[in-house]
């Protein structure tokens, strides 16, 4: 049996967002949210879920903070609600909402939990939605206003702050797709988005840096690393196309300062207005980078595999394959000039039962886990610097368009009750806290 230890300060986390968790959508001054105003839209989620009441962490957020000192937990990632704070994402401040995360913070840092946290996860307030939303520049500078109000209240206390969360899903998903809130459907729209949020993280970073010297500033992304379903040339051609139309949006005007061929080829006239100055704007030099990471995309000649002989599948539909990870971890190591990467979210939804015990033994979540903290593990062993893992979820939560209805936690939730139950997957995890290694 093979163990994989790790470094002794290695940072084990979870993760959570505040639209997934909250709850209290209109409670203390909140404004409203473009997922308030989408949830609540007819035929835009799965069971007409909301995340009106959700996990209800707003009012039991001590009660959560109890569950990851049982976990063990080291690090914990959230994310803030920018209209809970600007009910209209800019002007006058909500003092209640800010103090929430005060408190929030301050019960963290009593447990000996090093908060990392993230200003965007996805909750565009919808008063700026109704000015253009992030097709409007405006919106970028109202963000890099609520980045520095949010650092000088609460950096005394918060060294590790994220801009955004996976800036390709607000894109695409958000406003190509529509499958998101604020539910467009536009390819140029979509790119326009995709560029302004590149302007507004180097604003945010800026904003961030000018409140408070002292701590550390990154973004999230998440990656699907592509893969040829052959060794045949032109699977690969088709796979290594892919993964430079798709992934490296971000990554390359972040890292490199400049946007990627294969997407100028891809998009032409549909490219996005960019200002002189932005790339290097942009272009940020950067004290971490999140990674999240869940599947891969297997691309044959013909286009994308959905699924893969021999292979297993979560209830998202998306297909395991924890090696994947370590390659696109080496791969973009190679690629990059990159600042010290954590492991932002990582995880897997399957259907939970609470079994006569009371408990819920959920083995396929723990194997996907260890499966994955391997994989880590020998990436590291190649040279990546890694130094962190939080796992998504700590808590089953509103998982976006499918509502309820599918299941990422550690913790369960009873929705009706708010009983949180720790899963066995849970369990196991504190174990790798504890001992700080994996056996394989």
């Amino acid at each position: 049996m093979s163990i994989h230890k790790f470094p002794h300060n290695f940072l084990w986390g979870a993760a959570t967002a505040s639209y997934q968790i909250e709850g209290a959508w209109n409670e203390d001054g909140k404004g409203e949210s473009i997922w308030d105003r989408f949830s609540h839209t007819p035929g835009k989620i799965t069971n007409a879920d909301t995340g009106d009441v959700a996990c209800d962490h707003y009012h039991r957020y001590t009660e959560d903070i109890a569950l990851m000192r049982t976990l063990g937990l080291k690090a914990y990632r959230f994310s803030t609600a920018w209209a809970r704070v600007f009910p209209s994402g800019r002007g006058c401040i909500n003092t209640k909402g800010l103090d929430f995360y005060d408190r929030l913070v301050d019960a963290m840092c009593a447990a000996n939990l090093e908060p990392f946290l993230t200003l965007y996860h996805w909750d565009l307030p919808q008063a700026l939605q109704d000015q253009g939303g992030w097709t409007n520049r405006n919106t970028a500078y109202a963000f890099a206003d609520y980045a520095a109000v949010m650092t000088k209240c609460l950096g005394d206390r918060v060294r590790n702050w994220t801009t955004f969360n996976e800036p390709s899903v607000i894109t695409f998903i958000g406003n190509l797709t529509g499958e998101h809130a604020p539910g467009i459907k536009d390819t140029k729209i979509s790119y326009q988005v995709a560029h302004n949020l590149n302007v507004a993280h180097g604003l945010g970073v800026q904003a961030i840096r000018s409140a408070n010297s002292k701590v550390n500033a990154g973004i999230v992304l998440n990656l699907w690393m592509a893969e040829p379903a052959t060794e045949a040339t032109q699977d690969v051609e088709a796979a290594n196309n892919f993964w430079d139309v798709n992934e490296t949006l971000f990554l390359d005007p972040i890292f490199k300062g400049f946007y990627p061929p294969a997407v100028y080829e891809a998009i032409g006239e549909k490219m996005p207005e960019i200002k002189d100055g932005d790339l290097a704007l942009i272009a940020q030099e950067l004290d971490f980078v999140g990674i999240n990471y869940y599947s891969r995309n297997v691309i044959s000649a013909s286009g994308k595999m959905n699924k893969i002989p021999g292979s297993a599948y979560t209830e998202m539909g998306w297909e395991v394959c924890a090696p994947a990870l370590r390659r696109m971890l080496v791969k973009i190591n190679s690629e990059y000039k990159l600042p010290p990467i954590y492991i932002t979210e990582n995880g897997s939804a399957f259907q939970d039962t609470i079994s006569s015990d009371g408990k819920i033994h959920d083995p396929e979540r723990t194997d996907y886990l260890r499966q994955h903290f391997i994989q880590t593990h020998l990436a590291m062993q190649d040279g990546v610097d890694i130094r962190g893992y939080m796992v998504w979820s700590l808590l089953d939560n509103f998982e976006w368009g499918h509502g309820f209805s599918k299941r990422f936690g550690m913790v369960r939730v009873d929705y009706e009750t708010q009983k949180r139950t720790i899963k066995d997957s849970g369990e196991w995890y504190a174990e790798v806290i504890r001992t700080n290694q994996v056996r394989e």
